[in-house]
């Protein structure tokens, strides 16, 4: 197996197939909660989103995490993710500011912005076959049918799963350990990971064009960087304000 060099480390690099096989197979089981979970969230008065964000903390959190636990018993001999998750690189302070709010306001502007118009065309236009839970933009527009205390439980899971825990996690799996480990293609590894990231959220193909283009830049700086620290905070910075702005308006009163 070939290896490269970063930092003076030898960096194991993985196959091609095996990078993709590690970057899409989360979003299985992932996907099959989901698809259980949902419906049966909708028929007891909880909307749908609580079945994603209980999905991160019952399926992708265990999944991700555990098998770079399981990375690390195996390199070291206890469950550690030292020597595992790399591309942590000590950055200056001022640079996660002035790299960060770039990253974070791009990531919010063409997701929010752009993608929301070519996510709405391609639901209209190939996915809409799907069920409306499939959907989450469904439970804005019915927000009527849930009880106060069912939003209520649903805005704390998404802050929690979804706004930091869920976000962390998987900037470990996939900028830490995933990324250096096909640092050997260069300038090219960020996108094949970032296209490989996007795929892998087999729940909401129709985002992957916006997907794409938002997170592309904010890995490219890691990749630069050599620093996962920097994604963490752009991720979980955009996953949590925006989940306060949507509960904002799913709690606010009527």
């Amino acid at each position: 197996m070939s290896t490269t060099s970063s930092s003076a480390v030898t960096i194991e690099q993985h196959s091609l197939l095996r990078s993709t096989l590690l970057h899409l197979l989360p979003g299985v089981p992932f996907l099959f909660f989901f698809v259980i979970a949902a419906p049966l969230a909708e028929a007891n008065g909880f909307p749908s989103a609580l079945a994603l964000f209980l999905d991160i903390g019952l399926v992708l959190i265990p999944v991700e995490l555990g098998y770079l636990l399981y990375q690390g018993k195996k390199t070291t001999g206890r469950f550690s993710l030292a020597g595992v998750v790399l591309y942590r690189e000590p950055m200056p302070a001022w640079q996660y500011v002035a790299l960060g709010i770039p990253l974070f306001i791009w990531l919010i502007v063409i997701l929010v912005g752009l993608s929301s118009f070519i996510d709405t065309y391609l639901i209209e236009k190939l996915f809409f076959w799907l069920p409306n839970w499939f959907f989450l933009t469904g439970m804005v527009e019915n927000v009527g049918r849930y009880s106060q205390s069912a939003l209520l439980v649903t805005a704390i899971c998404g802050m929690v799963l979804n706004g930091i825990a869920g976000p962390i996690v998987e900037e470990l799996y996939f900028r830490g350990y995933l990324l250096p480990r096909i640092s050997r293609l260069g300038g090219w590894a960020p996108l094949v990971n970032v296209v490989l990231f996007s795929l892998y959220h087999f729940f909401s193909p129709w985002q992957n064009l916006g997907r794409i283009v938002a997170v592309l830049p904010m890995v490219y700086a890691v990749w630069w960087k050599r620093n996962i620290y920097l994604s963490m905070i752009v991720h979980c910075t955009a996953n949590t304000l925006t989940s306060l702005a949507l509960f904002a308006l799913l709690l606010r009163p009527t």
